[in-house]
């Protein structure tokens, strides 16, 4: 039985954009199929005082339950260069479970939907592009949420997350 995912990535430590193309890729050899994926966005940190992010969604299918996609985005984030630090402190990548089907999961250590979506035009922005109707369980759009955000310290980036020959398909335009 696979499940629909979104995953959120970003990173603003070393060669950001490569930081996020290994992490889809990583994704991929672990049996995540990415359906669709957002452009890149370059935005201001949470908290200030530290490198711009770049910031991207992926939207796919997989086999794992919520726990499971956890500690593999876990082992993704350590293989490339993730060390333990400050919370939400500069990082070299960072996946967040965004949804995963229509579930709710409060443990913890993983909620699900991730519990500061609406607040995030780093997450809502590229999530529009992958998800632009109705979100699940928020029961709301992405464009509903930024409506009451500002967002104008954030950039789409021309280059995409994943070059055309990787094969998969973006909704981003």
């Amino acid at each position: 039985m696979t499940a629909e995912v979104v995953l959120a990535l970003g990173s603003n430590l070393g060669d950001r954009l490569a930081n996020l193309r290994a992490a889809v890729e990583a994704l991929q050899r672990r049996g995540i199929e990415i359906t669709a994926a957002s452009s890149v966005w370059e935005t201001e940190p949470v908290p200030p005082g530290q490198p711009t992010f770049l910031n991207a969604v992926v939207r796919g299918r997989c086999a794992l339950d919520p726990r499971h996609l956890l500690v593999l985005a876990k082992e993704i984030e350590r293989a490339l260069g993730r060390r333990p630090g400050p919370r939400w402190g500069p990082r070299v990548i960072d996946i967040d479970i965004l949804f995963y089907g229509n579930e709710r999961v409060s443990e913890p250590d993983l909620e699900i939907p991730h519990p500061r979506i609406t607040e995030r035009p780093f997450v809502l922005l590229p999530l529009a592009e992958v998800w632009p109707g109705e979100l699940p369980v928020l029961g709301a759009a992405p464009a509903e949420f930024l409506a009451s955000l500002d967002t104008s310290g954030a950039v789409k980036l021309v280059e995409p997350l994943l070059p055309p020959a990787a094969g998969a398909p973006s909704t981003a335009g």
